[in-house]
C-alpha cells in the first residue's frame, strides 16, 4: 500500500510474511498464493506492499538461479505484489516448534550474518518494482548480549563496515539504494533506541541505520518522542519501522492479572518482560527484566510487581487482549505520529509485523485461513486509517 506524504514523497505500508513461515523457494510461493494475494483482495486493492522473509535456503536457491529470482518478481506482479523491504532477523527456523534463543545466530560477528544479508540486499534490487529504487533490510542488533566480548564486537563492526561497502558497489552496479536497519531488541546488546545510537555513529555509514520496532520501544518504557528526536539529533537514520503493539499490565500482582499473563507464556518465541524501577537522582529509570515471561511469573520470581509489566509479545494491533491486560498500541500510535506526522517523514518504509498469531492463546487463535486473512487485513486497515488521519492520501 502506498501513500502520499504532504511533502510529496511516497511512504509504503506492508505486512510481514514472517506470520506464514516457510523455508523454501517453494513455500514463499505458497505464501503468495494462499495468504499474501487472498489478503489484498480482502482489501479490496490492486495492489499490496509485502514485507518478504526469505530463510537462508530461500535466499540461496534465488541468489543462485537468476530465472528463480525473476519467477518471483514475475508471481509478485501477478498477484498484485510489491516487495520494498524484507525482514532479515530471522535466519531460519522461525517456523520451528521451538524458535527461542535460535533466533539470534548466526549474529554480526558470525560470517554467515554478512554473507546472508548481502545476498538478500542483491535480491532486494531485484524484486523491486520499477518505479522504485530504494528498499530496506532489517536485521538483529548485533546479538544476543550473552557470550559477546569485545573480541565478537570487534568482528560485527568489521562486518558492518565491510557491508556498508557492498552496499555503495550494489548502487553503483544496479541504480537501487538498499539500506539496512538494526532492530533494537530487549535482551539484545542493542536493546534500545538508546543503545543503537554508539555502534552506529562509530560505523557512520548513511546506508546502515535503525530499524524502530514499536512493540520492542514499547516493552523497554521507551518514549517515542525523546527516542526519535534523539536518533534525530544523532544523525541516526531510521531505516524502516515495524508497526507492533506488545502485552501491557498495569497491575501486574494481583492474582487475575497474572492469570491472564500466564495464557501467553507460549513455548515457541522468546517473550522478554521489562518493568521500570524507581528513578536516581539524575531521573535515569533503571529497567528490571527477564528474558521470557513464565521467569516474569515465576513464585519468587525477580520482577517487582508494584510497576506495570510489558511483555514482547506482537498482539494483533486491532485486537487488544482481553480485560485486565490490554496493548501497547498508544506507543505505536505516538511513534507513527513522529515518524511520519511531520513536514517530512522520519522514514518512508512501515510494516506491520505481528508474527504471533498462531501464538496466541489457543481461545484468540485464528482456526482457519481465511480468518488469518481478516485478521490481517484488519491490522492493515486500522495502521492505513492512523496514516490518513495523519494526513496522508491513500494512492492507488
Amino acid at each position: 500500500m502506498r501513500f502520499r506524504h504532504p511533502d510529496g514523497s511516497t511512504v509504503h505500508l506492508a505486512y510481514c510474511t514472517n506470520v506464514h513461515p516457510a523455508e523454501t523457494l517453494d513455500g514463499v510461493l505458497a505464501q503468495l498464493r494462499d495468504h499474501c494475494e487472498p489478503v489484498r483482495r480482502r482489501l479490496g486493492r490492486d495492489r499490496l506492499g509485502i514485507g518478504l522473509w526469505l530463510a537462508r535456503d530461500a535466499a540461496h536457491a534465488l541468489g543462485t538461479d537468476p530465472s528463480a529470482l525473476r519467477g518471483l518478481r514475475t508471481e509478485l506482479d501477478r498477484r498484485g505484489l510489491e516487495v520494498v523491504t524484507l525482514n532479515g532477523f530471522p535466519y531460519e527456523g522461525f517456523g520451528a516448534e521451538k524458535v527461542k534463543y535460535r533466533v539470534y545466530k548466526p549474529d554480526w560477528a558470525d560470517p554467515e550474518r554478512l554473507e546472508h544479508t548481502t545476498s538478500l540486499a542483491r535480491l532486494l534490487a531485484g524484486l523491486l518494482p520499477d518505479d522504485v529504487i530504494e528498499g530496506t533490510i532489517s536485521t538483529l542488533p548485533l546479538a544476543w548480549r550473552t557470550a559477546y566480548d569485545e573480541t565478537r564486537a570487534d568482528k560485527a563492526r568489521t562486518a558492518l563496515v565491510v557491508l556498508g561497502e557492498r552496499l555503495d558497489a550494489l548502487q553503483e552496479l544496479t541504480g537501487r539504494s538498499i539500506r539496512i536497519g538494526l532492530e533494537p531488541e530487549p535482551g539484545c546488546v542493542v536493546e534500545t533506541t538508546h543503545d543503537a545510537i554508539a555502534p552506529l555513529t562509530a560505523i557512520a555509514h548513511d546506508r546502515i541505520g535503525i530499524c524502530v520496532d514499536t512493540c520492542h520501544l514499547a516493552t523497554s518504557f521507551e518514549d517515542p518522542h525523546t527516542a526519535l528526536a534523539a536518533l534525530t539529533a544523532a544523525g541516526v537514520p531510521v531505516v524502516k519501522s515495524q508497526l507492533s503493539a506488545a502485552l501491557h499490565a498495569e497491575h501486574p500482582h494481583l492474582p487475575e492479572v497474572r492469570e491472564a499473563l500466564a495464557s501467553f507464556a507460549e513455548p515457541r518465541f522468546l517473550h522478554q518482560t521489562r518493568t521500570t524501577g524507581t528513578a536516581d537522582a539524575s531521573g535515569t529509570v533503571t529497567l528490571h527484566g527477564t528474558d521470557d515471561l513464565d521467569e516474569a511469573l515465576a513464585e519468587g520470581g525477580s520482577l517487582p510487581g508494584t510497576t506495570p509489566w510489558r511483555a514482547h509479545f506482537h498482539v494483533p494491533l486491532h485486537a487488544a487482549p482481553a480485560a485486565p491486560l490490554t496493548s501497547t498500541l498508544p506507543v505505536l500510535k505516538a511513534a507513527l505520529t513522529r515518524l511520519v506526522g511531520g513536514p517530512h517523514p522520519l522514514t518512508r518504509h512501515l510494516e506491520v509485523e505481528t508474527y504471533t498469531w498462531q501464538a496466541l492463546p489457543p481461545e484468540l487463535r485464528p482456526r482457519a485461513r481465511a480468518q488469518l486473512t481478516d485478521g490481517i487485513a484488519a491490522e492493515l486497515t486500522l495502521a492505513r486509517d492512523l496514516l490518513t488521519d495523519l494526513g496522508l492520501k491513500e494512492l492507488p
